[in-house]
């Protein structure tokens, strides 16, 4: 199993991130994911698109869109991530420690509580 995933994260009543993509192998494989869902990406409402623009965000790896539909603009953040760490799948962050891709000290972990 891969751990990249492609998402979408955008606002709509609430704050909501939807997988467009999972299982991906490679950070390269994720980029090119990414990169297809760009321009063919439909979101969840009902929008009749008449214009979509794209924009790349300084890091490379996400980008903002922006459907103009009849009626309304509607905007959302496409991006990769990387799972490096699942409470019911220690091997997960074992597996991203060895391909070099994250290390326990980078960042917030998930962890099983004590307690259970």
């Amino acid at each position: 199993m891969g751990n990249w995933v492609v998402i979408a994260e955008y606002y709509s009543d609430v704050y909501r991130t939807e997988f467009i993509c999972r299982g991906l192998k490679t950070k390269d494989e994720a980029l090119k994911a990414l990169r297809a869902a760009l321009h063919t990406y439909v979101p969840s409402k009902n929008i009749i698109e008449k214009r979509r623009r794209v924009y790349r965000f300084a890091d490379q790896e996400s980008y903002l869109v922006v459907i103009k539909g009849k009626l309304t603009e509607w905007e959302c953040t496409l991006r990769i991530a990387e799972l490096v760490s699942d409470s019911t799948d220690p091997a997960v962050a074992k597996r991203a420690i060895h391909d070099g891709a994250a290390r326990l000290t980078d960042g917030p972990q998930d962890r099983i509580p004590p307690d259970s």
